[in-house]
């Protein structure tokens, strides 16, 4: 269970660039539950995954993980427990490593590394059948450099390392954004499949209020940092994008003008 409580995060304080990214955010995250975030640019999506996952200090407030107070733990402390996929498929992989090593390291995450190192018989067993599931011809190819993939292979590559060890939340930000559309609904696809069948309590931030009526089983919006909604079942699934600009629009007082929130 992912619990946060009353957290807060001001940039640049003092100076006349200061930005209230989270202004006392409280937020409870089920055991396997998929909860989709939307909300206008600046609203405090990637600001909260980037709370979760240690790469800024707290201002104030808890961020508990299984009853465990993670809120003073290091970026590294934290990442044995997360897994994270970024929207930009550049990031979270090795390019001039292979495929099978860079897989080697997302399986040894969190674990003791002495001075040896080379992939095992066990794992160049192992990664195959787990490449072949991604459909991408990936599992013929496993000593290929990571640098030489797609950016849909490299995203699809990075959502299995990121979910290889069963991380206890995964974090996904706009992991499709840069994608072309078919690609991006391929990897949407791979991830609904791998969050279903591991159980993985996932958060994962878009843009596209279709895909996050379609996707996990609870919504929430945020605005000027913190949460205005939060539905689940089959109210979520009831949705429509209308409904969601009509639910904005009385909470917050104003529309998505000239925001780049994708209808479809």
């Amino acid at each position: 269970m992912l619990k946060l409580s009353h957290v807060k995060k001001t940039f640049n304080k003092g100076t006349v660039t200061e930005k209230r990214a989270l202004t006392g955010v409280d937020l409870v995250l089920n055991d396997g539950d998929f909860v989709t975030v939307i909300g206008g640019n600046g609203a405090g999506k990637s600001t909260l995954l980037n709370m979760i996952a240690g790469v800024y200090p707290l201002d104030s407030g808890v961020i508990e993980l299984d009853g465990k107070d993670i809120s003073r733990m290091t970026e590294p402390q934290r990442a044995k427990y997360l897994g994270r996929v970024f929207q930009d498929p550049m990031r979270g992989t090795a390019a001039d490593m292979q495929i099978v090593e860079n897989l080697a390291l997302a399986k040894r995450r969190g674990l003791h590394r002495g001075l040896a190192w080379g992939v095992t018989k066990e794992e160049k067993a192992e990664f195959p059948p787990l490449l072949k599931k991604l459909d991408l011809g990936l599992d013929t190819r496993m000593e290929a450099k990571v640098g030489l993939l797609s950016g849909g292979q490299r995203q699809a590559l990075t959502l299995l390392m990121a979910t290889l060890t069963k991380p206890k939340l995964l974090l996904l930000d706009e992991h499709t954004a840069a994608l072309d559309p078919k690609t991006a609904s391929k990897v949407l696809n791979l991830t609904e499949e791998i969050v279903a069948e591991n159980n993985l309590t996932t958060l994962m931030v878009t843009h596209n209020m279709n895909d996050a009526i379609r996707l996990g089983n609870r919504l929430i919006m945020m605005h000027e940092g913190h949460v205005i909604y939060d539905v689940a079942g089959k109210e979520k699934k009831s949705l429509t994008v209308p409904d969601l600009l009509q639910k904005f629009e009385e909470v917050s007082g104003g529309e998505f003008a000239n925001d780049r929130m994708l209808l479809s």
